[in-house]
């Protein structure tokens, strides 16, 4: 019996990936009858509720390829629907789009946190319902829908449930550091202040915490990268006073 290597998507589509019936929750939320359910399994496992060293077993793998499959796609979409914008307005729409806070806020409209499993202790921390986790879950859910179905599948669950997301940028947005940059400037003619307020998890996957201050407002954001973490911190408090 040839070996096929799970994580590399079969040359056709699994004639059960046409079936009518969608068998779980998480199915329906992606709109995908999987061939291979152990993939979707994976898409749903925190490292926490690993046991294996290195988080083997864990969404991590499929949270690299969904981030690609995404970013493809919704570069893919951008060029469709603003065919006369150039690419640093597409990057700047694209990376509003894969960012972060808009991943967590899709996957806690899709109901994707109660699928996460993670270790008892997490689950305690409300490690479910942080935005990093949640990012990272919907991510890996698009690994499997691609690898399970190709990219159709992935396309078609991509234009749905981003969909609100993408008619809300009528104007190629800032990123989120620029515009606070510019907020604090008109309010306190200074700069916004970064700080790395925590730092934890292993080597590989660090998360940063990262607290921002315009005079007495401030806001945090948690990523893999410091960069990130301080675009998030930045989105929280623009959200926070509604700019």
């Amino acid at each position: 019996m040839a070996f096929q290597d799970p994580l590399v998507p079969p040359a056709e589509p699994h004639p059960l990936t046409e079936r009518a019936t969608l068998t779980s929750p998480l199915e329906a939320i992606l709109g995908h009858a999987f061939a291979r359910p152990d993939l979707l399994r994976e898409a749903m496992t925190h490292r926490s509720a690993t046991s294996s060293r290195g988080s083997r077993g864990s969404n991590e793998r499929l949270e690299f390829i969904g981030d690609r499959v995404l970013g493809l796609l919704m570069a893919e979409w951008l060029a469709e629907r603003f065919p006369r914008e150039q690419e640093g307005d597409l990057g700047r729409r694209l990376a509003r789009l894969v960012s972060q806070p808009v991943l967590a806020g899709v996957a806690e409209t899709l109901g994707l946190s109660d699928a996460i499993s993670v270790s008892a202790g997490e689950a305690r921390a409300g490690v479910k319902q942080r935005a990093t986790v949640l990012a990272d879950a919907l991510e890996a859910a698009l690994g499997a829908l691609y690898l399970d179905g190709g990219l159709e599948p992935a396309r078609i669950f991509v234009r749905r449930a981003w969909d609100t997301a993408m008619v809300e940028q009528a104007a190629p947005p800032k990123d989120a550091k620029t515009a606070l940059q510019e907020f604090a400037h008109k309010r306190t003619k200074g700069a916004p202040t970064y700080v790395v307020t925590n730092r934890s998890g292993p080597p590989h996957a660090p998360e940063f915490t990262v607290t921002v201050t315009v005079g007495t407002l401030s806001g945090t954001g948690v990523a893999g990268s410091k960069q990130a973490a301080e675009q998030a911190a930045a989105a929280a408090l623009l959200g926070s006073i509604g700019s």
